[in-house]
């Protein structure tokens, strides 16, 4: 039986012909179910599906129920264009809209795994990062802000992003509210996370800077004082005038503003974006010999292995069998 395939609703529970009434609590398990994945992940399986759909139709397939072989020529047709974990994202997207009406998925099947795994032989796994903003390019960068309420606001975004190793959908998620300021410095409450999607919240302190013009604690202060900002979203766009307005920064912003300044200061604005200042923070700090439990502790990774990425890197110079050979 052909499905309608316009539109990806995921983990939203359908009625069938069978049911006679809904119970008096559906529609509140419904509402729960949407929120079992976050809505950055849900609009990223939408598009998926969308394109898989309009990818379908164009060739005259039927996309739900697809069969393994559509799958896997979908995934052939797409693989030198897009990254694996693209691919694996859009496997994610079809298995979803196939389970949202009782369906199986042919995701599963051996035709599809193995395209996939054969993929990731003939074109690599490995994925392409943003360089890591270190210490002196963060110093740089701040002293390349413009002047006024934008460059007050850009400075201290870099600089609280930088210092507290925050992923960029945090950064701009954080309102005043989450801010204590103490006399050891400054405390943020991270009500969630990509990797707290249950929302249990973690803190984390950030100290005193050395320096009052690269302070994160100081700075911030000097952002929100020039801003007049006393409740709501921390991070806030401004207009052509430099008046604050009342949204907060989205993501993408977060990006715009690292790339405008990396470009000032002479670094290639493409290779740096929001993730600059995360990776950064762990570079830097395994650069100057922070141990993995501490740096592990401010970025909140749960994987070794994600953060010694960044720990190898930054000790690429140090402690080089190359360097003690005489050259």
């Amino acid at each position: 039986m052909e499905h309608h395939a316009n539109e990806l609703v995921v983990l939203t529970p359908t009625r069938t012909e069978g049911d006679i009434a809904p119970l008096p609590s559906l529609q509140r398990a419904r509402e729960f179910a949407r929120h079992s994945k976050a809505e950055n992940t849900l609009r990223g399986y939408r598009g998926d599906w969308k394109d898989f759909c309009r990818w379908c139709g164009a060739l005259e397939l039927c996309p739900l129920p697809a069969s393994a072989e559509t799958v896997a020529s979908y995934l052939a047709e797409y693989a030198g264009r897009l990254k694996v974990g693209s691919l694996q994202r859009r496997l994610n997207a079809i298995a979803e809209a196939h389970k949202a009406v009782g369906l199986d998925s042919p995701t599963s099947s051996g035709i599809v795994r193995n395209t996939l795994k054969g993929i990731k032989r003939v074109n690599g796994t490995a994925t392409v990062q943003k360089a890591a903003a270190l210490t002196d390019d963060i110093r740089s960068m701040v002293a390349a802000s413009d002047s006024g309420p934008i460059g007050a606001r850009d400075r201290a975004l870099v600089l609280l992003g930088f210092a507290g190793a925050f992923r960029r959908s945090e950064l701009v998620g954080l309102d005043v509210e989450d801010c204590a300021f103490s006399k050891d410095g400054l405390t943020i409450t991270l009500r969630r996370s990509k990797t707290d999607q249950d929302g249990a919240g973690r803190k984390i302190g950030i100290p005193y800077g050395s320096n009052p013009e690269t302070c994160p604690v100081r700075v911030l202060q000097d952002w929100l004082e020039h801003a007049a900002i006393n409740s709501g979203p921390l991070f806030r766009s401004l207009n052509r005038h430099g008046q604050v307005q009342a949204g907060r920064l989205s993501g993408i912003d977060v990006a715009r503003v690292i790339k405008k300044l990396a470009k000032r200061v002479g670094l290639d604005a493409g290779k740096y974006a929001g993730h600059s200042l995360r990776a950064g923070h762990a570079t830097s700090a395994a650069i100057a010999g922070a141990s993995e439990r501490s740096i592990m502790k401010q970025t909140g990774h749960r994987s070794v292995q994600m953060v010694r990425r960044y720990i190898r890197d930054g000790s690429l110079f140090r402690d080089n069998s190359a360097g003690k050979l005489g050259l």
